[in-house]
């Protein structure tokens, strides 16, 4: 069972501005949030001829980034790394004014390897940061804070994974397995639907005890095939005994921005994200 808890032409930067909310939600032990953006997203073309994804406009102005940010403070994360890669000079540019807008302090890791090497090797080279527990989102997803809040809430497992149980699920989705004691049995694209618990929805907490093991699996995964992602280093990890949970995220809207009807989709629902 699951862990529950009791060019295109660029335009300047600016930021749909929204009122902040009332109160930012306090949860005990600090960690750090982690944004993985170092991808090229060829297939939104020809919006990221010379923007990562995360930087592409879901609402108004406002990026994927925004969205993520906006979420992890408001789950009171200051510090965020970013790993970084292609049209990384694009963050950096921006990076005092998304500091300011959304109160946080970046660090950004670079990764001079995204076009030759899958995210595996991104989550890898922020190996360093593992130690002080992470928040960890991809820099494509669109989902709302309750998504943040439900994985701070179910602290516990070393590795806890947001899982969508409800969505109905085909081939392109990243699908898990669980064993009978509720950890992660496999996690994969290449998995029957209906055999799978749920989709993982590309949202992890790191707690500080998996750094090693964790930093060990995906290092063993990306030597192995540079082409791998990090949720095969998940599954490395499930292989060698560590401690790999799911928690339900409920039913709320959420995409992973991929291709153009992604972006549709994520233009719909950013604005209530």
């Amino acid at each position: 069972m699951s862990f529950r808890p009791s060019r295109g032409n660029v335009l300047p930067y600016r930021l749909t501005v929204r009122a902040a909310p009332d109160a930012v939600t306090p949860y005990p032990r600090h960690v750090l949030g982690m944004i993985l953006a170092a991808g090229e997203g060829r297939r939104l073309r020809p919006h990221t001829e010379s923007l990562p994804k995360a930087l592409v406009p879901v609402d108004g102005e406002t990026t994927i980034m925004d969205v993520v940010l906006r979420n992890m403070a408001g789950v009171g994360l200051r510090d965020v790394v970013v790993v970084v890669g292609y049209a990384a000079d694009a963050v950096r540019e921006r990076q005092r004014e998304l500091e300011r807008r959304h109160g946080v302090r970046l660090t950004l890791v670079p990764n001079d390897h995204a076009g030759d090497r899958n995210n595996c090797y991104s989550l890898w080279l922020a190996r360093a940061h593992f130690a002080e527990g992470v928040l960890l989102s991809n820099g494509d997803t669109v989902h709302p804070r309750s998504v943040e809040e439900t994985l701070l809430a179910g602290r516990g497992p070393s590795v806890l994974l947001a899982l969508d149980d409800v969505k109905a699920l085909a081939e392109e989705e990243m699908k898990v397995t669980l064993d009978a004691a509720g950890r992660l049995s496999r996690i994969t694209k290449q998995m029957d639907p209906a055999s799978a618990r749920g989709e993982y929805i590309g949202v992890t907490l790191i707690e500080p005890e998996a750094a090693e093991p964790l930093a060990a699996a995906l290092e063993a995964t990306w030597r192995r095939d540079t082409g791998l992602y990090y949720e095969d280093g998940y599954q490395e990890l499930a292989d060698r005994g560590g401690d790999v949970r799911t928690i339900p995220i409920g039913k709320v809207d959420w995409v992973e921005v991929d291709d153009h009807h992604d972006l549709a989709r994520a233009r719909e629902i950013a604005c209530r994200c």
